[in-house]
């Protein structure tokens, strides 16, 4: 895979710094294909943009198509540039070439290279935090967030020939600034599913956290809209109420920026009479997090703004049961497959989880549920068929086309 990222140069442009570079195997053999752009303000891992991008430069590849990826912070060392390569020199003002852009967060570049871009264009939208869960807490940050909702205007201003958004309630974002309905659809983020569930879960997680306490998990960054506030003093009404030989695991990093939030939680577990039974997992390698949600007998989220959530389909393929507070996209990503409420309540969340846990019927039904649905609509398999139907009016006829009508 070719993947590049972005640095300013003389002239305020970008150029592409590629780590791994291959020959195009259509280009040589004579086969058609598009020349395509994939640009993200970062590919970092673990991140569910990053994983998204990644996925797609894979993916278009293996048609035989010739992908550049483009970002400004690449989540791993880069070695001394190989080539230096403009993004307008990569696309050439080909009118056949196509610019995939994400979009989650404020990026100076972003709303520059959709005008510049004398291709055809689409928009992959991942939704924007708002900036009120920021303010007062990360200013820089909020910044980031307000100017990620004005620029998402202007790219829909720029009427570009796609867009997709991750959630039905994303695509309802772009629609109420004016996007043409017709030139939006639905794809939800790819992710490493097929990976995590051939791979072993890590031995020590299993030996320490299987010792007859229940385990709730959530995964997910330690940001304000995650909802962590709502879910600490949820589980502290289980514990009070249904089950005092439990604990709830929180696995996700927090922004050093934002390190008076994690400290705010850290308090409010002290205060809550918690200490030893919520524990803060920073990082985790995929063998861990495997392990974490074999362990879990419910996952549990309090989040307040989503644009999707990769966790809850986690939790769907792992055969995790879900308990959850429906804010944003979080409906629709569920389903039918957890026990949603429109209310923040921490009494009707606990009470949730403790019919998950004491109920095996309920258990049963909800992971069966969650299996369903992922495998029904969640799969990379599906994901893969969805994006390259989607991209398909944008796409040259690539090596594999070529080879069957030859």
């Amino acid at each position: 895979m070719l993947c590049g990222r972005w640095r300013r140069d003389r002239d305020g442009g970008l150029r592409a710094d590629p780590k791994t570079s291959f020959p195009n195997q259509a280009a040589q053999s004579g086969g058609y294909m598009t020349r395509i752009a994939v640009a993200s303000p970062a590919i970092l891992p673990g991140d569910a943009v990053g994983r998204d991008v990644l996925h797609m430069g894979r993916i278009l590849r293996e048609q035989g198509h010739e992908v550049e990826l483009f970002c400004t912070t690449w989540g791993k060392p880069q070695p001394r540039n190989e080539r230096d390569l403009h993004i307008r020199d990569f696309l050439a003002d080909d009118p056949s070439a196509l610019l995939i852009l994400h979009h989650a967060i404020g990026w100076p570049h972003a709303v520059p290279v959709i005008a510049a871009a004398k291709c055809r264009r689409v928009v992959k939208y991942h939704n924007v935090t708002p900036a009120r869960f920021y303010e007062g807490l990360d200013p820089e940050y909020a910044d980031l967030c307000r100017r990620g909702r004005e620029q998402l205007r202007t790219l829909i201003a720029h009427n570009c020939d796609l867009y997709i958004a991750d959630s039905p309630f994303n695509r309802n974002d772009l629609l109420e600034l004016g996007a043409d309905p017709r030139r939006c659809t639905v794809i939800p983020p790819f992710n490493d599913l097929e990976n995590l569930l051939h791979l072993g879960p890590d031995p020590e997680v299993l030996q320490d956290y299987s010792d007859g306490c229940t385990n709730l998990l959530f995964v997910g960054r330690r940001a304000p809209n995650k909802g962590h506030r709502f879910l600490l003093d949820a589980f502290a009404v289980y514990r009070q109420h249904h089950n005092a030989n439990s604990r709830l695991v929180l696995i996700g990093r927090g922004e050093p920026k934002q390190e008076k939030y994690t400290q705010s939680l850290r308090e409010q577990v002290s205060r809550l009479g918690l200490q030893g039974h919520v524990i803060f997992v920073d990082s985790v390698s995929q063998a861990e997090l495997k392990a974490f949600y074999q362990c879990a007998a419910v996952f549990v989220l309090a989040s307040e703004y989503e644009g999707f959530c990769v966790p809850l389909v986690e939790a769907m393929a792992l055969r995790v049961p879900i308990v959850a507070y429906g804010a944003a996209a979080v409906p629709h990503t569920v389903g039918d497959a957890g026990l949603i409420w429109d209310k923040p309540d921490p009494f009707v969340l606990a009470q949730s989880i403790a019919t998950v846990v004491s109920d095996a019927a309920v258990r049963r039904q909800l992971t069966e549920r969650g299996w369903r649905r992922y495998r029904e609509l969640f799969t990379n398999q599906r994901l893969q068929r969805e994006f390259l139907h989607a991209l398909h009016p944008f796409l040259a006829p690539a090596l594999g086309s070529a080879r069957r009508t030859a």
